[in-house]
């Protein structure tokens, strides 16, 4: 029976991944490195892309890598404590912007990256597959799964909120601000990640097949819950992709920058804090709510559609500052659908997990949570790359000059901000409906 610190200490572990690293790569990236970093829109978008065929070999090379991992920590938890340091350092250097040229800027962008994706992997995709490992009673997995969505959605709102007072604190231009607010939530991932891997315990053994073989990888995609769960949960992160990529282009361009009501400085990280303390809330009903629909594939599809209408009521809202309480409580309500189903993903991967033990006779955790993990990614980076792509064809530029200063130049500021309007509601809508027609084909009926 697992205990409350425990079930806390696996939280911590999304805290750090799900709240700070990856919730400031998926919002405030594509603005950094376009406006302050001095990325051309082009290399932004090439950059998303690249990392995103890297992640399609580590991403699953780690799964089985991990899958076959033995010590006296166990198989999954040495992963984050000796990868807790890698992890926040080498977020804090992508967050500081050297004093290169263009040619020197595209160079250490892509390589801490890239390196920043491959440290990523080996944390996460573990951290992932404990959830298998921890426990066989499936009321304590969606336990799990609930207060690891809370302890992501916690850490996310508390980062968020915070960034424009933090950046306000450290003061100076906006390099100085990431850089110094980056070694900052670096260190505090770092802690939160080793205290995750201490405090948590591996109860099951995996099944081992203690030779590499690529057998398990031919067996998943023979698994066909494998194949609509994750291309289910590339759809739910193309939906989180693309509204919090495009955020920070939203505030600066759509609604004139920052908008200070009541003295509360409402700026892009700040605009989606109010999503995730309501997906925090939801995440902690999820359990109750899943109940109460009866299964995880019902009370899935109920949270996509309550997402879907409400990003295409998003689109009707006009672009002006003074609408700003109707876009938060639009936000809102959003949020209640995603925060109802991201615990199911993960608890649902597990299912899966278990399916493929039970189909092949050796386990495969590892190897089937790194596609969740892969999908996180992939739908997030790509969705941002898309953004860059569409923003550019729209009429927005960027770039470093010979001085290495950044430049930001518009051609057509109304194509750019109907585009960006698009991208928060309708380009979003769209792939809701794409997942709702896969999770009607998803055949675990739990």
């Amino acid at each position: 029976m697992a205990t409350l610190k425990e079930k806390i200490g696996y939280a911590l572990g999304d805290a750090a991944a799900g709240g700070i690293t990856w919730k400031v790569m998926s919002i405030a990236f594509p603005l950094f490195f376009t406006n302050v970093f001095g990325l051309t829109v082009a290399d932004t978008a090439t950059l998303m892309l690249i990392a995103r065929m890297f992640d399609v070999v580590t991403d699953p090379l780690m799964g089985s890598l991990a899958d076959r991992t033995q010590s006296k920590w166990g198989t999954y938890r040495p992963w984050l404590i000796f990868g807790a340091v890698p992890l926040g350092l080498v977020f804090a250097l992508l967050l500081y912007t050297p004093d290169f040229g263009p040619v020197g800027k595209r160079i250490y962008a892509y390589s801490l990256y890239l390196l920043m994706m491959a440290t990523y992997t080996a944390v996460n995709v573990p951290y992932g597959s404990l959830l298998g490992v921890m426990t066989d009673d499936d009321n304590e997995k969606n336990q799990f799964s609930s207060f690891r969505m809370v302890g992501a959605y916690a850490m996310g709102f508390i980062t968020l909120l915070s960034f424009p007072y933090l950046q306000k604190m450290v003061g100076g231009s906006d390099q100085h601000q990431y850089a110094v607010l980056g070694a900052c939530l670096g260190l505090v991932a770092t802690l939160m990640t080793l205290a995750c891997g201490l405090l948590t315990k591996e109860r099951l053994k995996p099944v081992r097949a203690e030779k590499f073989s690529f057998k398990p990888f031919v067996d998943l995609f023979k698994n066909k819950p494998w194949i609509y769960l994750t291309l289910i949960g590339i759809c739910t992160n193309f939906f989180n992709g693309f509204r919090y990529a495009v955020a920070g282009y939203l505030m600066e361009y759509c609604l004139h920058g920052d908008v200070t009501v009541s003295g509360l400085i409402i700026n892009y990280t700040v605009f989606m804090t109010f999503g995730e303390v309501t997906c925090m809330i939801f995440g902690g009903l999820s359990p109750k709510f899943t109940e109460w629909m009866g299964s995880k594939k019902k009370a899935f599809v109920v949270a996509a559609i309550i997402c879907l209408v409400f990003s295409i009521a998003f689109f009707f809202v006009p672009m002006d500052p003074k609408y700003i309480w109707v876009l938060v409580a639009i936000v809102i309500f959003t949020s209640v659908g995603v925060g109802l189903y991201s615990p199911l993903l993960w608890s649902m991967y597990a299912d899966v997990a278990d399916y493929a033990t039970e189909k092949n006779g050796t386990s495969s955790t590892g190897l089937i949570f790194s596609s969740g993990t892969m999908a996180q990614k992939f739908g997030t980076a790509i969705s941002g790359s898309l953004v860059a792509l569409f923003l550019g064809w729209s009429g927005f530029q960027s770039g470093t000059d010979a001085a290495g200063q950044t430049i930001i130049t518009i051609t057509d500021m109304e194509a750019v901000r109907s585009m960006v309007w698009a991208l928060f509601s309708l380009f979003p809508a769209a792939i809701l409906v794409i997942m709702l027609y896969l999770l009607r084909l998803y055949p675990i009926k739990k």
